[in-house]
């Protein structure tokens, strides 16, 4: 196992340069994720390997980019994907039909299961002749070519894909399958620290940034939802991850309930359903798929 001094030295590294906490309790997890690169750097063991991430920039950005990835799956949680389609799509419709266009961001997007979720959801749901994008956003470098291949092994298809959705949406490519050409031309890629300055982007309609929040401190959360405040429009959505919130973390923020979902919005913004998140009873249909939240990570999606 990885030894007291390694992991400290590893949370600091992570800790500077993505503002993630890891936090004594995931030295087996750090163990986990390191040892195949110790391996490959041909280091006996992860303590030698945490020695040379000192002294060599390219494995420390092989370190970081291992320690945040992310395990996800298809329509995840059932409840967010069925307010974004109950809940949030119907008064965007309404208020967006001069443009018929919507932007979406898939923030800490992981290797895309939540963005191409998305697509399939908008395809389904969009009126004829309106389009949307997905900006998906990741710290990891690996997770973004991921998205940008949008190709899938048969386990992670196995994780909340409808069977439906896969013959729909997917070609057999060797032993992965391929999200179609027309779903990944919705679906731009940019690398993205939530914890930096964020770089230009579009005004979003609704932002997903779901289980990634956990993972920082109270400052850096703050701080974070003050600038998506200000990429968000005045009558737009963010969703959060079940254990997450922006109560007592940011005034620009109210919340109204869509089934078991809190959806936050920027204050002033007229409401949207009334329904308390208990009081409605969700349905598992062949769309959505349940999983737990991930030990460690940037990549929350």
């Amino acid at each position: 196992m990885i030894s007291p001094p390694s992991f400290a030295y590893v949370a600091d590294l992570l800790r500077r340069e993505t503002a993630m906490l890891c936090e004594p309790g995931k030295e087996y997890l750090v163990e986990a994720r390191l040892l195949p690169l110790a391996r490959s750097a041909g280091q006996p063991d992860v303590d030698s390997y945490v020695a040379l991430l000192g002294r060599d920039p390219s494995e420390r950005a092989k370190a970081i980019d291992a320690l945040t990835i992310n395990e996800t799956s298809w329509f995840r949680d059932l409840a967010p994907y069925q307010a974004f389609t109950e809940a949030m799509l119907p008064p965007l419709l309404e208020a967006r039909a001069h443009v018929k266009h919507l932007e979406i961001w898939s923030a800490a997007c992981s290797s895309g299961q939540e963005a191409y979720s998305l697509t399939m959801l908008l395809k389904e749901h969009l009126p004829p002749g309106w389009t949307a994008r997905i900006h998906a956003t990741d710290v990891s470098t690996s997770m973004l070519e991921r998205v940008r291949a949008g190709r899938y092994s048969q386990v992670e298809m196995n994780r909340g894909m409808p069977a439906q959705r896969l013959v729909t949406w997917f070609t057999r490519a060797g032993n992965e399958w391929e999200v179609s050409p027309e779903l990944r031309s919705m679906v731009t890629t940019q690398h993205l620290n939530l914890a930096a300055p964020f770089p230009p982007m579009p005004v979003f309609d609704i932002v997903f940034l779901r289980n990634v929040l956990i993972y920082f401190d109270m400052d850096t959360k703050r701080d974070i939802l003050r600038r998506v405040s200000s990429r968000i429009s005045p009558d737009g959505y963010l969703l959060l991850g079940s254990s997450e919130t922006t109560l007592d973390l940011d005034d620009a923020w109210t919340r109204e309930a869509a089934g078991r979902v809190w959806m936050h919005r920027p204050r002033g913004a007229s409401p949207a359903v009334t329904t308390s998140p208990a009081s409605t009873t969700v349905r598992a249909t062949a769309g959505v798929a349940q999983s737990t939240a991930p030990a460690l990570s940037q990549t929350g999606a």
